[in-house]
């Protein structure tokens, strides 16, 4: 009798094996797509103008002392900020004069290019210019912060990364009615190219040829990746190039927005942990102190009637510690989340009106903004986009980039 010699294709049970291949491939395939896709626009859009808003608030507000905290007149000499800058190692641009027009030139810059980041405006090379500001001015004088300070000058840093200017933003507009069949490359953005060469020549006398790692390296850097932006883009946005820069600045977007998320849990986590093991705040009678302190009570009156509640005293003091060690456990559930990011809203709110406390408390409601949900900030967006509606403006939706 011949033997019957059967192949694999004559066997359907053969072809089973490679359907668990096909599931890690596609199971890999999406967490590709994620990875390379800029994620939450929305939020980064609404971190991007809360921040801003929040740095152009302080630099106005501060326009009258502007020179006593940072400038010429400061009790800080430019000798002893000198002498300052080297031991803390800080980088800032008002080292290189103590001449009042340069430091009013580096002051009214960081003003426009915190203007330009809230428009949306260059969002590329406005955000560097605005972290150069934001870092030039506090270092000259770190003698003068607090918290507030603190958290903006990371959060300026973190915001370089992102790609916060996909969706209410003029950088989204421009890209929309120019539309994927019009010129690319330098020749068609000539103001992008005008603020690259002019931020070029300035590095380039201001530090020359970096020969360490610092920032002047870093600045390089940053600039030397717009060039590449350019020269990329310009072959069209279906090159191979274009569409590999594109995933490597979705993936950098992500990373800085993983570390922005991160660093507010860390912020919430060690005030919280800190304050369990203060006696104060373990009795709960920590704010009824804080209520009765002339440097926190911008209104004598609500502040001494608050502290008289002893029952109102103990739940804020004893809610503040629950709330802030909690808040990192609750991104798991997005409903306890987005009930606990409204309860720190109005925590932080608060604080404003109670212990008047502006910069801190503000920067923290826009950081805790980036948790809120898509959903709610289309509906944001919709709500704020009613009055030009109503004046008979088209408004398109903005479609990410």
């Amino acid at each position: 009798m011949g033997t019957v010699h059967s192949t694999t294709s004559d066997r359907p049970e053969a072809a089973v094996p490679a359907a668990p291949r096909e599931g890690r491939r596609s199971r890999l395939q999406r967490i590709a797509d994620f990875l390379c896709t800029a994620q939450a626009p929305y939020q980064a859009a609404l971190f991007r103008i809360g921040l801003s808003a929040v740095l152009l608030a302080f630099l106005l507000r501060e326009w009258p002392h502007r020179r006593v905290l940072y400038g010429d007149r400061s009790p800080l000499s430019h000798e002893l900020a000198l002498a300052l800058g080297a031991e803390e190692r800080t980088f800032t641009l008002l080292h290189w004069s103590g001449e009042r027009v340069w430091f009013e030139t580096v002051y009214l810059v960081t003003v426009l290019a915190a203007l330009a980041v809230l428009l949306g405006w260059r969002t590329r090379t406005a955000t560097v210019v605005q972290m150069i500001g934001v870092l030039s001015l506090e270092h000259r004088n770190t003698l003068v912060g607090d918290s507030g300070d603190n958290i903006v000058r990371i959060m300026v840093i973190y915001l370089v990364f992102t790609s916060c200017a996909q969706v209410w933003a003029l950088d989204a507009r421009r890209a929309r009615s120019r539309g994927s069949t019009a010129p690319h490359g330098p020749g068609s953005d000539r103001t992008g190219v005008v603020l690259w060469w002019v931020t070029g020549l300035f590095l380039l006398v201001g530090f020359g040829l970096p020969t360490e790692v610092g920032w002047p390296l870093v600045l390089f850097v940053l600039w030397g990746a717009h060039a590449l932006r350019y020269a990329v883009r310009g072959k069209g946005p279906g090159h191979e190039g274009a569409r590999f820069l594109d995933a490597c600045t979705a993936m950098l977007h992500n990373c800085a927005l993983l570390m922005i998320a991160v660093q507010v849990c860390l912020v919430y986590a060690a005030a919280g942990w800190y304050k369990i093991q203060v006696s104060r705040w373990q009795e709960g009678s920590a704010l009824y102190y804080v209520l009765h302190l002339d440097y926190f009570t911008p209104w004598p009156a609500l502040s001494h009637a608050m502290a008289a509640s002893t029952v109102l005293v103990l739940a804020l003091t004893y809610g503040t510690v629950i709330v802030q060690v909690a808040f990192p456990f609750t991104l798991a559930n997005r409903r306890v989340k987005n009930v606990l990011i409204v309860v720190m809203i109005g925590e932080h709110l608060a604080i404003v009106a109670l212990l008047g406390i502006p910069l801190l408390s503000l920067a923290m409601v826009v950081c805790d903004a980036l948790f809120l949900p898509t959903a709610f900030l289309l509906a944001l967006g919709r709500w704020c986009g009613r009055p030009a509606r109503r004046a008979g403006v088209a408004v398109r939706a903005p479609a990410s980039a």
